[in-house]
Order: C-alpha cells, then sequence, then structure tokens
C-alpha cells in the first residue's frame, strides 16, 4: 500500500502537469477531489471561491497575501473567459491604470459584459470581482488584450472615463494623454458618439499638459461636426505636470511624471544639504558604521545577523573553503556578501565626495555591488551562477504589499530612466529619496533590492554631504508603510519624512564624533 508521502507525491505530480503552461489557477473538476483535497490540506493549493484554486506553498501562512497577488489578474483573465467567453472587457478605469502601468491590485475590479449580473464576487483578502451588465460589446478595434485581459484601448478609455477619475488619478491620466500619438485617435469616438461634454474635457485635458496641438484639433474637429465644444480643464488648480514626451515607453513615462509630481514634497521636508564634506573625518565614519549598518539592513531582510558575526567576517574570519557552518549558513554568507558590497560602495563613496558625478559614478558601479552581495552564494553553490546576471527575467511578488513591481520586460527601461532622471536632478535631497524608493519600486533584482536601494541612498547622501544614514529595525513598520504609501497612492510624504528624520539623526551623530575627535 502507498505511503502517505507517496500518496502526496502522486496528488503534486498530477498538480504540476497542469501547471506546466506556468498557471497557478485551476478549477476544481481539473483534478480528482482526492487528490484536491490532499493538496489543500497539504498546503498546495487555496481556495478562491468555489470551484477555483490557485497554486500556493505550504510555507506559505494564512495572512500572506503574495500567492493571491500572483494569481489575481490571471484569475480575473480565467474566471471571466470561463462565464462569458469573449463577450467581456474591463472596466473604462482599469483599462487606463493598466495602459500606464498601474500595478497595484485593486481592492475591486469591474468587468463589462452582456451577460453580467450586477453581482459583487467576493474573493481573497479583500478584493472583489464586479460582473456589471453591459447592453452591447464595443467593437474589437476598440479593444485590446493585454495578458490575457480584455482593455479598452488607450483613445477609448480616455472617452469612456468619467471626469471624477481624471481628478483622483491624474498622473496615470497625464500617462495615456502622452500614449495618442494623434488626434484622429480620439476623435473617431468622440464623434461616433455626439460626446461634446467629453470632447470638452479632453481638449482641456492635453492643453494643460502641454499638447495644444491636440486640443485645437479636437475642437475644430467637432465643430465642423456640427457641434459645440466648450473647453473645461478637468484637474485640479494645484496639480502639476513635467514636460510630457511622446513616444516613450509608459513605464518610462510612468517613472518621469512620478519624480516631477513627488519633487516638491520631498523638499519640503528634507534637512538643507551641509555642503562637501571634509573626507578625513567623512569616511572614517563610514567605516565606523558599517557594523551597525551591516547589523540592521539584514535583518531589515530578514537575516539573523549577530554583531559577533559581522564582526568576524570584518576581521576576514571567514571560510566556507574550511568550515561547514560558514558554507552552509545563509546567515553568514549574506552576511559576507554585504561585507563585500560594502567596500565597493565606500569606494564610490570616496569619489563622490572628491567631487564625482554621483549619479554617472553609480549608473557605472551598482552593477558591481549586486555581484558582490550575492558572489559568496554563488561560490558556495547555494545558488547558480547565473544569479549574478543582474536585472530580473521573471515577476516578483511582495509579500503584504499591494503593490506589484513593474513587468520584468520593463525593467531594463525603467532602470535606465531611474539613471537618467538622478542625473538630470540637481537637489541632493531628491536624489536621495527618490533613488531609494524607485529602486524599491522597480525591484530590478531577484533578490537584494532592499540593500541595494539603501546603498544608493547613501551614495547620494553623500552627493549632498549627508553621512551615511542606517535605516533600523525597529523602525521596520514605518519604513515599509512608507515605501507602500508611495507605491500604491503616489503620496511620497510619509517616506520622505521618515528618510528625513533618520538623516538628521546621523547628522547630529556624525556632528557630536567630529567634534569629539578635535
Amino acid at each position: 500500500m502507498p505511503s502517505i508521502h507517496e500518496k502526496l507525491a502522486t496528488s503534486l505530480d498530477k498538480l504540476k502537469q497542469l501547471q506546466a503552461d506556468g498557471r497557478r489557477v485551476l478549477q476544481s473538476d481539473e483534478l480528482s477531489r482526492t487528490d484536491r483535497e490532499r493538496l489543500l490540506a497539504q498546503g498546495f493549493l487555496r481556495e478562491v471561491i468555489k470551484g477555483w484554486l490557485i497554486s500556493t506553498s505550504p510555507r506559505s501562512t494564512s495572512g500572506d497575501t503574495t500567492p493571491w497577488s500572483a494569481s489575481f489578474w490571471e484569475f480575473c483573465a480565467r474566471y471571466c473567459e470561463n462565464r462569458f467567453g469573449r463577450d467581456w472587457h474591463l472596466s473604462p478605469e482599469q483599462s487606463l491604470l493598466l495602459h500606464a502601468e498601474g500595478t497595484v491590485i485593486p481592492s475591486q475590479v469591474v468587468i463589462y459584459a452582456p451577460k453580467g449580473t450586477n453581482n459583487n464576487i467576493k474573493l481573497l483578502f479583500g478584493t472583489s470581482l464586479y460582473d456589471l451588465k453591459q447592453p452591447a460589446m464595443p467593437r474589437e478595434s476598440d479593444l485590446v488584450v493585454k495578458d490575457n485581459l480584455r482593455l479598452l484601448t488607450p483613445a477609448m478609455a480616455l472617452v469612456k472615463v468619467p471626469e471624477d477619475f481624471l481628478i483622483r488619478r491624474p498622473l496615470e491620466t497625464q500617462i495615456v494623454l502622452a500614449r495618442i500619438r494623434d488626434a484622429s485617435e480620439v476623435l473617431a469616438p468622440l464623434l461616433e458618439g455626439g460626446h461634446t461634454v467629453v470632447a470638452g474635457r479632453l481638449a482641456g485635458a492635453f492643453r494643460r499638459v502641454g499638447r495644444p496641438e491636440i486640443a485645437d484639433e479636437i475642437l475644430k474637429s467637432m465643430k465642423a461636426a456640427g457641434h459645440e465644444v466648450r473647453e473645461s480643464d478637468p484637474f485640479a488648480k494645484e496639480q502639476t505636470f513635467g514636460s510630457v514626451q511622446t513616444g516613450v515607453a509608459p513605464i518610462v513615462g510612468r517613472l518621469r511624471a512620478l519624480w516631477s509630481a513627488m519633487r516638491e514634497p520631498i523638499l519640503e521636508v528634507f534637512p538643507k544639504p551641509p555642503g562637501k564634506p571634509n573626507p578625513k573625518p567623512y569616511l572614517e565614519f563610514v567605516d565606523d558604521i558599517y557594523q551597525n549598518d551591516a547589523y540592521h539592513s539584514l535583518s531589515i531582510e530578514g537575516y539573523r545577523v549577530a554583531p559577533e558575526l559581522i564582526e568576524r567576517v570584518r576581521a576576514g574570519d571567514w571560510s566556507p573553503d574550511t568550515h561547514d557552518a560558514d558554507r552552509q549558513s545563509r546567515d553568514a554568507l549574506a552576511a559576507r556578501g554585504y561585507w563585500q558590497a560594502f567596500q565597493e560602495v565606500r569606494i564610490a563613496i570616496e569619489k563622490i565626495i572628491a567631487g564625482t558625478d554621483a549619479a554617472k559614478l553609480v549608473r557605472t558601479v551598482h552593477r558591481g555591488w549586486y555581484r558582490e552581495l550575492f558572489q559568496p552564494c554563488v561560490a558556495a553553490g547555494l545558488i547558480k551562477a547565473t544569479a549574478l546576471a543582474g536585472y530580473r527575467n521573471h515577476p516578483v511578488y511582495l509579500q503584504g504589499s499591494r503593490h506589484v513591481p513593474p513587468r520584468w520586460e520593463t525593467v531594463s527601461d525603467a532602470m535606465n530612466t531611474l539613471f537618467d532622471l538622478l542625473e538630470a536632478e540637481r537637489e541632493p535631497a531628491v536624489r536621495i529619496v527618490l533613488g531609494h524608493w524607485l529602486l524599491a519600486y522597480v525591484h530590478p533584482y531577484p533578490d537584494g533590492n532592499g540593500r541595494m536601494a539603501r546603498f544608493l541612498m547613501n551614495a547620494m547622501l553623500a552627493s549632498g554631504g549627508y553621512p551615511w544614514t542606517v535605516i533600523r529595525v525597529e523602525d521596520r513598520t514605518g519604513y515599509m508603510q512608507g515605501l507602500e504609501s508611495a507605491s500604491t497612492k503616489a503620496d511620497i510624504r510619509p517616506f520622505a519624512e521618515f528618510i528625513a528624520q533618520r538623516v538628521k539623526w546621523s547628522m547630529e551623530r556624525a556632528e557630536k564624533k567630529e567634534q569629539e575627535s578635535q
């Protein structure tokens, strides 16, 4: 008779076959009742609603949102296809958000379908799907399929979204306005439907973001067709927009718009830059703070690294070739990698305080920091050498966060844009806060993104003469909440205030240390 483990292995093999094409979402009847119940009991599956399951891991706790974040859009696509075939699409609002590379998991997604029942279906972790009954489907030319999701085209989404959406989500609206290449894209649906109010609103929106030629063409064409249009600006008076660039990838437009929108709140709360520091005491402070920084930075990421281990690594008393414990210890390997990367960052900081452009230098050397972080794990055989290749080539999902990092296909464009923005920025405070946050937002690496973001932050701190600043593990909750607020609400102020507070503390400590040495 097969053992319990053999029975579980048989069920897992059947699950693996269903997942051969990368699927995370299954219908219950794709597995036998015995296999399904066994896999549910052992934590390899989780029920979303009756008849629908997602893959998960026995290591996941009941409150871990990561498996659901990874499965959310696939579930929406598969569930809607199962119920409605091709006769459905996401709401204009959700279509516009996805066209703008908005990646936040929504609390509710609205589906338009002729066979909808105006029913709200409760899903996991407070999310839901509302199937709104719609008399008829749009033409196929007004729809586009993206990751198996049926969306309205950018132009049609702009025509269909209500005015209050433009007020609430000016950033995403700006990004999609920039995607419109020619007035004819929005004029076709405006003229066909005789949408005079919408035409006036879009004319005002295009003019506000610096595209008056499209605004004028909308007004002239609507008038030529016999429609009286009154132009109106849908955005709040205090709303500011950076220069709009057409013909760029949506992720590029998104990062540039975020940067432009977030500068002022940072400058309002951040201490003024101290200016060029005295190199000798500055670098002595960096050396002295290493142990403290390593302990807190690694602890934030979940490593259990005692100060004694950090000192042993610093002293060179770390040998995976002769000590099995060092070779097998994830924490020891992480500590060694942090030491190696820290030395490379210190070299960069020495150049920065000597006058080298921080952004240009970090663009060149940041890949080396990443390699040093994980070289010990590769040398010990715990991870594959391909981990040192650099940017990720797969999706990532963040535990406990509604933010889903940008698609891996966009990471290279996103990182190039980040460094372009850093090079163009003259205010050290903005480089410090947005450099840190945007690297974490993009999440370009398979692992180590938090450590890399804090290294980048400290390089940018040096460019303004600010001292090396430690993010303490006991402040992790406030730190993560600040990142979440910026990533899901585009509100950078909580994160900027948090970083500013830590920088002020570090400035006071550095000043006191310099006074004591005199």
